[in-house]
């Protein structure tokens, strides 16, 4: 009896690893960059997103796992492109190369960041001091 109840549950285990092997085993038909910025600062970590369009259609955002990646400028740290303070460039071009089909690539350019990051943030006291006045305002006609 036991060796049915083996035979059983090994039986469904395998159908259960069939289907799944199924499921994750959509191909990867396209790549997609979708940044999240329009311009790279320096001297920080810059993620670089790449999505594969699946041959479902549903997309799948991929990592360094899944692709290679190379750039004009900068090094890349998983998906990530670290350019140095000291970079000249106004612009890098980052490729995206699929690890298991190398005939999916896609090729982007992307303009490095010219102004400084000092700009002063407002509060948040200063935001709803705001809002409060526009309030105000558009009760009394204004």
């Amino acid at each position: 009896m036991n060796a049915l109840k083996v035979i059983f549950f090994s039986s469904i285990f395998m159908m259960l690893l069939s289907f799944a092997g199924k499921v994750h085993a959509q191909k990867i038909e396209s790549i997609n960059f979708n940044l999240y910025t329009d311009s790279l600062k320096k001297g920080t970590h810059n993620y670089i997103n790449v999505d594969g369009k699946l041959s479902n259609g549903s997309w799948l955002p991929l990592t360094a796992k899944e692709l290679r990646f190379t750039t004009t400028g900068g090094t890349f740290e998983g998906n990530s492109l670290v350019l140095d303070k000291d970079f000249k460039g106004e612009n890098v071009s980052v490729t995206a190369i699929l690890i298991q089909d190398t005939s999916l690539q896609k090729t982007v350019t992307i303009f490095v960041k010219k102004a400084g990051d000092n700009e002063k943030l407002k509060t948040a006291e200063e935001i709803l001091r705001e809002m409060e006045n526009k309030g105000r305002k558009k009760k009394n006609g204004r």
